[in-house]
């Protein structure tokens, strides 16, 4: 069994994570992903949705956790959020173990972790190297508002959670600028290489 390379993938909203995210799971690198971690526990963890029932009953259905519903009482009770993350963060984070203990099992090389809060909470003190994602504030602000679901106190919300970007772009290891589809392919593809020919 080897140590897996863990590399911790950030960025603030709308600055092409996600995206980027992809193209390393194009390249066959496992990447574990905290929303999508989330979004498994608000649906299929029966302990989460049971504690987030008991503080608010209103937002969870047969479904589980209704996550629109959790983030407009959370918009209207900012109080609520630390309430909220004693529950997800601990389970969050066993989620994140497990992967990581299954890449180590499988002899991967390489794994990605995309977190958007990694240095919010400290996660950079446990992984190999951080790659930041990162553009101009305009472009985000575009990306941002052009979501369905997106209005400026949503955003501003999310904004004051996050580090400003110059603070994680002083504090990585990698940044790769998220100007165009065909240049951070070719980011990607470098920064692999790089990593995978350094073991």
């Amino acid at each position: 069994m080897i140590k897996t390379f863990i590399l911790g993938l950030t960025g603030s909203i709308g600055m092409g994570k996600t995206t980027t995210a992809e193209m390393f799971r194009d390249l066959s690198i496992a990447v574990w992903d905290a929303d999508a971690a989330v979004h498994e526990l608000y649906t299929s963890d029966r302990s989460t949705i049971e504690k987030i029932y008991d503080i608010l009953p209103e937002c969870v259905t047969s479904a589980g956790v209704d996550r629109n519903l959790l983030k407009n009482e959370l918009l209207s009770n900012k109080d609520l959020f630390s309430k909220i993350e004693n529950i997800v963060h601990p389970a969050i984070k066993e989620h994140r173990s497990a992967f990581i203990e299954a890449c180590n099992i499988s002899n991967q090389k390489l794994a990605v972790v995309d977190i958007p809060l990694l240095y919010e909470t400290k996660a950079d003190q446990w992984l190999d190297a951080v790659l930041v994602v990162s553009i101009d504030e305009e472009t985000q602000r575009k990306r941002v508002m052009s979501r369905n679901d997106m209005n400026e106190k949503t955003f501003d919300l999310i904004l004051s959670k996050q580090l400003p970007d110059k603070i994680k772009r002083d504090r990585a290891d990698y940044i790769i600028e998220t100007n165009s589809i065909v240049y951070v392919q070719e980011q990607v593809q470098s920064l692999v290489k790089k990593i995978l020919g350094n073991l």
